[in-house]
């Protein structure tokens, strides 16, 4: 098997699958299951080969489902734990500017948030001296 052009594990995973399959299928189109339809005496070790050829297969594809799976799920434990460290330092920052914002600012900021009340349309007077611009 010339393994070279290929870049992954899976896409070697995949070449191997898919000549299992051709080499499985031809075995079909061989003369041993013509035979075995043709005689019915025949012992049965064509049967069980094909049997055997077709749990490999069916072994084969699990593995490498299993495999894929395994990798996707480390990609998204990943996402996760990048997101809750993004999330938590999102929550340091909205602490410490909560702790930093005066009262006047905080309450403006809650009147922003609450959609019963609208907003109002004059303009608003300038703050106080020594108010913070956060």
């Amino acid at each position: 098997m010339n393994t070279e052009m290929y870049q992954t594990p899976m896409e070697v995973a995949v070449y191997q699958l898919h000549n299992f399959n051709i080499s499985f299928f031809s075995s079909l189109l061989g003369g041993d299951v013509v035979s075995v339809k043709l005689d019915n005496s025949a012992s049965g070790a064509s049967v069980v080969a094909i049997d055997n050829k077709i749990e490999q297969a069916m072994d084969l594809v699990k593995n490498h489902l299993m495999y894929a799976v395994r990798e996707e799920v480390e990609i998204l434990k990943e996402q996760i734990r990048e997101l809750v460290e993004k999330n938590s330092q999102l929550e340091r920052e909205n602490t410490l500017l909560k702790t930093l914002a005066s009262p006047e600012q905080l309450e403006k900021f809650q009147s922003r948030l609450s959609p019963e009340e609208p907003a109002p349309k004059t303009p608003e007077a300038p703050e106080a001296p020594g108010g913070s611009a956060v």
